[in-house]
């Protein structure tokens, strides 16, 4: 034979040359292979050891090189076949050399793989349980285990076979394992391990349960007293496999640690592994074998193995994490875990102890035993390394592990119980939000929510790690990549086919982080509320004066992030694909940004109002929420809008005695009917339009459609608004509802700012609108400060009748209010200063606005005319001062203004005079006089404002104006009589024709500068202007002859008797009682009499005269008497009454039923006294431009 034939040339002659065969060309000497020869140097045992390795190396080339060559020759008889197959297998019980050990092996894999006959590995099989059973010892089986370890690994069909008609084999390799020679246990091990391996895990289902229960038994025992590497390796690998099966891992977990814990060859597994199947369920968790085992594994020095422990712990777990949990924690396996983490940076290993231990915290005790705390800086340890890793899948994990941690942590053990623990992790979490892999950043986004509970925070709290956190997660949006047009039309078929595109990695971490967000907004909420937390009182003395470490530096960064990032990228986000949970948690930050900085809140209110807030909440809550879809989302937008009108309306010009009523009010409404209201804007005209049905929304609509609009935000065209609050408020009244009191004045704001655009009401819509306006009991309690309201009151002359003076009013006292500075009483000289810088300065804005309606509706200028007579000194004045803008040429308007004016002016003036002579006789001071020097003033600007030239002057020198005249002097005169004709302010002189000649007599002395002479010549003249019964001529002169005879009565009683008992006296009172009953009853015909009462007694009067009086009184009725003339009936019967002027029990009587019909006199008309009327304001002034 040559080096490379495989035949033996002493023995070859004898075989037949069928047998053997050349290989490859006979030219080029390819090799002879004979089998015949083969056969018999295996089986000759004078062959030595090498030569047989030699040739079976040579076959083992054939079998490489030449496919079929030796399987063509063996088919020629199965039975040849067969017997050099058992050839081979005898060799691995014989042979002894390694290396021709390894040959056989080598060519009977290959031969067997050569052949693919199902025969041949049923031979295979046979012959190896044939062995197993004949001999007593596995001793020599080495070298077969390995052979059938090699052969299910290159056959995987054997492995099928194996399990299906060879279990007493199967039964036998168990037995294997309990020889002591680790060799053998490995390679017994590594059959098990191809076996249960193959691929497909047919074989691992199909093996019979009590073969792979007597595995499970005898491997913990092997791997509890392995030593050898490879035995350790080939077990866990074994082990790795079974723990995939969870009956296997049933069993695993039930097996009993003080059977096996010794290195005694016990059979006590082997024995009773069926009994300890039936009877796992009643094992102790504390004793189970396999996390001890495993544990060991952990502590081993090789990571490897530390690897695989930890996969088989994660394996074992996911099976059933509540059953199996608790063996592992008692082992202390999650110590073991934390410590492989701290010290290792093995991407495998550092996953998979992140996956056992995030199984293990679904097990309270996990955190009962404290692992959390203890592990914690181990894992924020190793988090740090695993964040600068290529293999982005490990921090992930970590990251998860650590949320899980911070979610399940119990609130009674505190995980940072100090500062630096819990600014190491917001550190890593900084980094991990900043990872340039988005995943890995929406993982650390979640941490970093979980991290934001209040049980985690340490003491002190540590605000500006939160605000770093929150900085990083703010950073993070500017690489987010935004839905495109192109990606949003797309998006649902985007979502199906590419889950991983950078759009949709964008969105999840967005959504992720406005969960972070609200976590951080609600854990300021909660920070705020305890004084501990929020004063933060155990940071240290030096930290103190830094204003990065406070609660109010939070707030203030989360506001200023939310506002400046947070709201334009979630609106750029759901610009046109609106994500349901996105908006939920945005609108839920909104809310909670209310509560965090209530001084900033105002502001912010109205930015978020006035950049179309309301629109967005409501188109959101249109199109997601309609028909109960999405309800988180709807309550979140419910709560914003809910939060945003409440600050809106608790900053608006409520007044302050309906403010807490009204915001009570619309909190109410808002409250209860906000959830319903899931209308888009276009739909929001046919609910308010909807005669059925709840008026409640309607309502919540007209407050949104009002707080939107102060802020620039129209919802709907005016038009819309306009028509549809003119329905609402009739289809309310025809169903005989009443408005609330907040919902009217928003109705009233709406109907007023959206008026220019709409058509003129018709009067149903008018008589309505009044209708709803008079059931509110104060009207100032619906007004605000807006000129759109006066004009609106000052366009409809219906509106106008009853609330143009009310609107006006309340202007310009607004206005006052708002001007008004200190509270100190101002001196006159401070006045007429402010009065001098006021006509230096532009009119106001009030003003033009009030100066615009009057241009528009000339009637308001009566109107505020009225007021000048009317009202209080300081409003009457301010009304003066915007006529006074009007008539000073500032404007330009009609020029009959001035003439339309002035018979008002005048009107106005005898009304004045009328109020002061029905109150003359009262004791309280009268504020209404201030309105003469006011009247007055504004005819000298009218008077002003035509040239002499103008035809229009003449007639101020008419009647008209020479009553004024009178009525001036009689006014001028009435204050120098009551102040005793002494004045600083009037210079007075005398003459003989008063006073006589010097020296002076007793009464012309009394009487200086008067006189006797003087006072019977002015009683005269009054008396005469008496007779001339003008309206205003009989007050003044009834009122000023009261100060004259009060002048007289002080100075020269005797005088004054003597005055009032002339002839002249009689015959005036004659010619007035005979003037008819209109002048009879008049109230200074009434007053003239009790005056004569009062100075003269029965003389002038007499008892035909009162009598007179009184039929006038029964024939016109008490009731029918105006208020002035009830007032001046009731002190003449008064004064007759007491001084029993009309004896006669019957006219007594008549006396006394006439003022109990009269009843008290109401004080809300009376009053107050002043004679000093020239001492108010500057009417000397005025005066002087009036003398003849």
């Amino acid at each position: 034979m040559t080096s490379r034939d495989i035949v033996c040339n002493k023995i070859h002659f004898r075989h037949d040359p069928k047998w053997s065969r050349r290989l490859g060309p006979v030219e080029g000497g390819g090799l002879l292979l004979c089998v015949a020869c083969l056969i018999e140097m295996i089986d000759d045992e004078d062959i030595a050891s090498v030569r047989k390795s030699s040739a079976l190396s040579s076959v083992s080339g054939v079998l490489k090189c030449s496919p079929g060559a030796l399987r063509e020759l063996l088919q020629q008889d199965h039975r040849v076949c067969l017997h050099f197959t058992a050839k081979l297998l005898g060799m691995l019980q014989t042979a002894e050399d390694p290396v021709t050990l390894e040959k056989v092996d080598q060519v009977l894999v290959q031969l067997l793989l050569e052949l693919q006959s199902e025969l041949s590995f049923r031979f295979v099989l046979d012959e190896i349980h044939k062995q197993l059973s004949e001999q007593l010892s596995v001793k020599h089986f080495l070298p077969t285990f390995s052979f059938l370890g090699n052969l299910i690994k290159a056959a995987p069909t054997v492995s099928q076979s194996l399990v299906t008609h060879y279990v007493p084999l199967l039964d036998r390799l168990c037995s294997a394992l309990l020889f002591p020679d680790e060799a053998l246990k490995g390679a017994v091990v590594y059959v098990w391990l191809q076996l249960l391996g193959a691929p497909g895990g047919s074989a691992a289902q199909s093996l019979p349960s009590a073969v792979r229960d007597r595995v499970c038994n005898v491997l913990l025992k092997t791997l509890a007293n392995a030593s050898s590497p490879q035995l350790l390796r080939n077990c866990v690998g074994l082990l790795s496999q079974l723990v995939h099966l969870a009956d296997a891992v049933s069993v695993l977990m039930n097996s009993l640690s003080c059977q096996v814990m010794c290195d005694e060859n016990e059979d006590i597994l082997a024995n009773n592994s069926q009994s300890l199947s039936q009877n796992q369920d009643q094992q102790p968790p504390d004793h189970c074998l396999l996390p001890l085992i495993l544990k060991k594994l952990l502590l081993s020095g090789d990571e490897n193995l530390q690897v695989t422990s930890a996969k088989c712990i994660a394996s074992v777990l996911v099976h059933s994490p509540s059953q199996y949990s608790a063996p592992f924690i008692n082992a202390d396996i999650p110590e073991f875990l934390f410590d492989r983490l701290a010290c290792s940076s093995n991407e495998v290993l550092l996953w998979s102890a992140y996956s056992c231990l995030l199984l293990l915290t679904e097990e309270p005790l996990f955190f009962s035993q404290c692992h959390s705390v203890y592990g914690m800086e181990s894992l924020v340890r190793s988090l740090k390394e695993s964040l600068q890793l290529t293999n982005l899948e490990v921090p992930k994990q970590g990251l998860l592990l650590l949320r899980e941690i911070l979610e399940r942590q119990p609130a009674t053990v505190r995980l940072f119980p100090s500062a630096p623990g819990f600014v190491a992790v917001s550190e890593v979490l900084v980094v991990g939000v900043s990872s340039t892999c988005l995943l890995v950043a929406t993982q650390a986004a979640s941490v970093t929510s979980a991290l934001f509970r209040l049980d985690h925070q340490s003491r002190p709290v540590q605000y500006e790690a939160m605000i770093k956190l929150i900085e990083a997660i703010t950073n993070r949006f500017v690489s987010l990549t935004l839905p495109s047009p192109a990606h949003l039309r797309s998006s649902g078929r985007m979502k199906r086919s590419d889950p991983s595109s950078q759009a949709l990695r964008s969105e999840g971490f967005l959504l992720q982080a406005l969960v972070c967000f609200q976590s951080a907004c609600r854990l300021a909420e909660e920070c705020a509320s305890d004084p501990v937390l929020k004063e933060n009182m155990f940071t240290a003395p030096y930290k103190h004066s830094g204003a990065q470490d406070s609660l109010e530096s939070l707030c203030q960064c989360l506001l200023r992030c939310c506002d400046a990032v947070w709201i334009p990228t979630v609106i750029r986000m759901c610009e046109r694909a609106p994500s349901a949970p996105i908006l939920q948690n945005f609108y839920s930050i909104l809310s909670s940004q209310f509560t965090l900085l209530p001084s900033l809140m105002a502001a912010f209110a109205n930015k978020l109002a006035s950049s179309g807030f309301y629109k967005l909440a409501v188109e959101h809550k249109g199109l997601l929420c309609a028909g109960n879809r999405n309800p988180n989302l709807n309550a979140s937008c419910c709560g914003f809008l809910q939060k945003l009108s409440m600050c809106l309306l608790s900053q608006s010009d409520l007044p302050s005695g309906s403010h807490q009523h009204d915001l009570k009010e619309v909190e109410n409404l808002l409250l209860h009917n906000l959830p319903s209201l899931c209308y888009r804007l276009s739909e929001w005209p046919s609910v308010l339009c909807e005669y059925q049905g709840p008026q409640a929304p309607k309502y919540c609509l007209v407050i949104m459609l009002r707080l939107a609009l102060q802020q620039g935000d129209r919802l709907l065209p005016d038009q819309i608004v306009f028509s549809n609050v003119v329905w609402l408020l009739r289809s309310v009244q025809e169903q005989g509802c009443v408005l609330p009191h907040s919902v009217l004045r928003s109705a009233l704001y709406l109907l007023a700012v959206t008026q220019d655009k709409s058509p003129s009401l018709d009067g149903a819509s008018l008589n309505c609108i009044s209708k709803a306006l008079s059931s509110c009991q104060s009207f100032s309690s619906l007004y605000f400060h807006h000129p759109a309201l006066i004009h609106f009151m000052c366009r409809y002359p219906e509106l106008a009748e009853k609330f143009a003076a009310l609107v006006l009013e309340l202007w310009l006292t607004k206005e006052q209010d708002t001007n008004t500075g200190p509270t100190r009483a101002d001196t006159q000289e401070e006045k007429e200063s402010r009065a001098d810088e006021r006509s230096d300065q532009k009119t106001d804005t009030e003003t033009m606005e009030l100066l615009s309606v009057m241009e528009k509706y000339p009637a308001v200028i009566l109107t505020l005319l009225d007021m000048v007579c009317t009202r209080e000194a300081p409003l009457a004045e301010r009304v003066l001062g915007v006529l006074e803008v009007l008539l000073g040429g500032q404007r330009d308007y009609n020029i009959n203004l001035c003439t339309n004016l002035r018979p008002a002016l005048l009107q106005a003036l005898q009304r004045v005079s009328v109020v002061n002579t029905d109150h003359g006789f009262e004791e309280e001071y009268s504020a209404q006089v201030n309105s003469l020097p006011l009247v007055l003033k504004l005819l000298c600007v009218t008077q002003a404002s035509d040239p002499p030239s103008s035809p229009h002057y003449s007639n101020m020198e008419g009647v008209h104006f020479k009553l004024l005249y009178h009525v001036s002097y009689l006014r001028l005169l009435q204050a120098l009589l009551d102040t005793d004709l002494a004045s600083e302010v009037v210079c007075l002189t005398s003459g003989p024709g008063l006073v006589g000649l010097r020296p002076l007599g007793i009464e012309d002395g009394a009487l200086y500068p008067l006189g006797s002479r003087g006072a019977q010549c002015l009683s005269i003249a009054l008396s005469g202007l008496l007779l001339q019964k003008h309206e205003l001529l009989l007050r003044a002169s009834v009122n000023c002859l009261s100060s004259l005879l009060g002048f007289l009565q002080r100075k020269s009683p005797a005088t004054a008797k003597h005055v009032v008992c002339q002839p002249w006296s009689r015959f005036l009172l004659h010619s007035l009682l005979s003037s008819g009953k209109s002048c009879l009853l008049h109230p200074a015909i009434l007053r003239f009499i009790i005056l004569l009462l009062q100075d003269s007694g029965t003389p002038v009067l007499r008892e035909p005269d009162l009598l007179q009086v009184m039929e006038a009184v029964e024939r016109r009725g008490v009731k029918e008497l105006s208020k002035e003339a009830e007032q001046a009936l009731r002190l003449l019967l008064t004064q007759i009454q007491s001084r029993d002027l009309l004896p006669r029990e019957e006219h007594k009587q008549k006396v006394k039923n006439m003022i109990e019909e009269l009843g008290e006199p109401d004080q809300s008309c009376r009053r107050s006294q002043s004679h000093n009327v020239l001492h108010v304001g500057d009417v000397p002034l005025c005066l002087s431009d009036f003398v003849l």
